[in-house]
């Protein structure tokens, strides 16, 4: 055995041990150990303690838009961190970083997002937006305002109040109680919305929350005029609008924001992931001016609600580095222009495998929907491409046997033709079966 191979058993063993893994099978962790241990990233590349390099078609969790291995953000980390680590935004006690990065968000992002509320990723970001949408209608004197409404196949993250809002069932089963007054819609249909507002009344309805392209629940993109729709159902009924752009935020879809397809603005906005592309922990809310103004004119005490990590310094220093390289180097135009090489790729997938019946994709999001008759080929051609090197997920939630992709933003012609031709011999190897 050589070292390379007795230290990946010696770390497979500790991690057998004493790590258990988010979102992943305890029993395959506990009989197999981890899959990859990964020690370098390279662009769109990741390489494992092997040195097996795999091209990183997920950006790890739709997050590294910039690619990995970028010294920029490793040298922005370092020069804040040498001055001001760390120091708390509670008490209204602020740091330069997070006052100049909630200024340039606020000319980046749609109109009227003017002010920022920091946490430390998306499943924060959105319990924030849950309780400052209620908060605010408790200022207004409106307290029956409290129910929060999303869409079937939808994720908004793991803690309790994202968890309930999560459209996906499996994962609100994980638990046994999950929150109250949160309610599920068609995922496409904004007649669905409306009728269950009639239902419920919309003076107990605080907010709609939804991501402009459902990411996690399979790559769902929603008719062209379907956020026109939602927006003026919740103008109408004096609903908050909640655009969970964790995902779709920061150049994913070809336009620095999802939304900016659909030509509405939200009330208020959630973001983390690409961001800082997973080089420091950090996400946010945004609001827009009218709301801000309404909790200045109604609030008399502290706000209480916050995370210790809120308007982190050395986070913000990352992103604001993260954000300079996204606008300096054109990725957002490069999403684009990669996003369309990749849907022309998969259809011409879909022309020569009768397995699958759908693609789909906007920007650098993308979809390989299978047949139903095939249910979990899917994780089969994940485990195949993953032998050939290519990482991509799954979803078989909700009687889906889907492929999906969000390679970095920095992609190539020729890195892209590499992965589409990996697919092609995953996709065949396990038509076979």
């Amino acid at each position: 055995m050589n070292p390379y191979e007795k230290r990946r058993e010696e770390l497979a063993e500790l991690d057998k041990r004493h790590f258990l893994h988010p979102t992943s099978p305890i029993k395959q962790q506990q009989e197999q150990g981890p899959a990859f241990i990964f020690v370098k990233g390279e662009g769109v590349y990741l390489e494992d303690i092997n040195g097996k390099r795999l091209i990183d078609g997920m950006s790890s969790l739709w997050n590294v838009n910039i690619g990995h291995g970028r010294e920029e953000l490793a040298q922005a980390a370092a020069e804040q961190m040498k001055t001001l680590a760390f120091s708390s935004c509670f008490a209204t006690f602020s740091n330069e970083p997070a006052i100049n990065l909630a200024a340039k968000l606020a000319k980046i992002s749609p109109k009227d997002l003017t002010t920022t509320f920091f946490t430390s990723g998306g499943s924060e970001a959105n319990d924030t937006a849950y309780k400052l949408a209620r908060h605010y209608w408790i200022l207004k004197g409106r307290h029956e305002k409290k129910k929060i409404i999303s869409r079937h196949r939808s994720y908004h993250g793991v803690a309790m109040g994202s968890t309930s809002a999560t459209g996906l069932k499996p994962f609100r089963d994980f638990t046994n109680s999950i929150a109250p007054d949160f309610y599920h819609v068609e995922n496409l249909s904004a007649e669905a919305l409306r009728e269950v507002i009639d239902q419920e009344g919309p003076d107990t309805i605080a907010a709609f929350v939804a991501e402009p392209v459902q990411g996690a629940g399979g790559v769902h993109i929603a008719p062209d005029d379907y956020f026109k729709k939602v927006r003026k159902i919740c103008d109408d009924h004096d609903i908050l609008f909640i655009a969970d752009e964790v995902i779709t935020g920061f150049g994913r879809t070809g336009t620095y924001f999802g939304l900016n397809h659909y030509g509405v603005t939200p009330d208020l906005m959630c973001f983390a992931k690409g961001v800082t592309s997973g080089y420091a922990q950090l996400g946010g809310v945004m609001l827009s001016q009218s709301i801000f103004d309404d909790l200045k004119k109604h609030s008399t005490g502290t706000l209480l609600h916050g995370y210790t990590y809120s308007g982190h310094p050395m986070a913000c220093a990352v992103t604001l580095k993260n954000i300079e390289i996204i606008e300096n180097e054109k990725l957002i135009e490069n999403a684009q222009k990669m996003g369309e090489e990749m849907l022309k790729g998969f259809k011409w997938l879909q022309d020569k495998h009768d397995l699958i019946s759908e693609v789909r994709g906007i920007g650098l999001m993308g979809a390989i929907e299978l047949h139903s008759s095939t249910k979990q080929a899917a994780p089969m051609i994940v485990n195949k491409a993953a032998e050939l090197g290519l990482i991509c997920r799954s979803v078989v939630f909700d009687h889906m046997d889907i492929l999906v992709f969000s390679p970095p933003l920095i992609i190539t012609k020729q890195e892209m033709d590499k992965m589409i031709d990996i697919l092609d011999h995953a996709i065949y190897s396990v038509e076979q079966i």
